[in-house]
């Protein structure tokens, strides 16, 4: 919460020595939003006065989330504002490192290597050995087994592949296949002919 208040008061300009009343509910309404005044770096006015006799003041405020070591402190940049009236008010929030995979295993849908990894779990279930579950520590042993079996399936026939924005998930080997041939030849027909295969899983995919 962040703004020109237009409240001066002792609690965050020391040179000024009045306390207004109104300020406690301030505070108590940024309370209610877990947010809490933040503290300066460098104490100095805010907004600056052209007019004589009127002094500058502290009315520029910032509130963050209350507890956060991070970030609760800010700065006021008195050399930014130049010809204003208002000195810029700025923190510094960090942000943490973050790995994104760009690349994953996958089946294309409706490859040879999806219906061979359906063949081996079919057959994964059909010779599953449930003779020995009697209690609950042999279905978890026999619910394990069957996951390590599955996850074994799916490394063999899966294939790494790159994420990008421009990735879909309904392109099937043969998108790619007609997509090569028309890169090949470059003709129209075999153009036309690639439209007409990619269309069939998109709008498949799409509804």
């Amino acid at each position: 919460m962040i703004g020109d208040f237009n409240i001066r008061d002792s609690l965050w300009n020391t040179l000024f020595p009045h306390h207004s009343s109104i300020i406690n509910d301030l505070l108590i309404i940024a309370n209610s939003f877990n947010l809490t005044l933040l503290s300066l770096t460098n104490p100095c006015p805010t907004r600056y006065s052209d007019t004589e006799g009127v002094s500058n003041s502290v009315i520029d405020l910032m509130f963050l989330q209350y507890g956060s070591d991070e970030t609760d402190h800010h700065s006021i940049h008195l050399e930014w504002h130049l010809t204003l009236d208002y000195a810029p008010l700025t923190i510094s929030v960090p942000i943490m490192d973050e790995v994104v995979n760009t690349s994953r295993l996958s089946i294309q849908q409706n490859s040879k290597q999806e219906v061979t990894f359906v063949e081996e779990v079919t057959s994964i279930f059909k010779n599953l050995d449930t003779s020995s579950i009697s209690d609950k520590p042999h279905l978890e042993n026999t619910v394990n087994h069957l996951n390590v079996l599955i996850n074994q399936a799916w490394n063999r026939h899966a294939k790494q592949s790159r994420t990008t924005k421009h990735s879909k998930q309904w392109w099937n080997e043969d998108c790619n296949k007609s997509l090569n041939e028309y890169r090949t030849t470059r003709s129209l027909e075999n153009w036309k002919r690639f439209k007409k295969v990619v269309k069939t899983p998109r709008d498949h995919f799409s509804t």
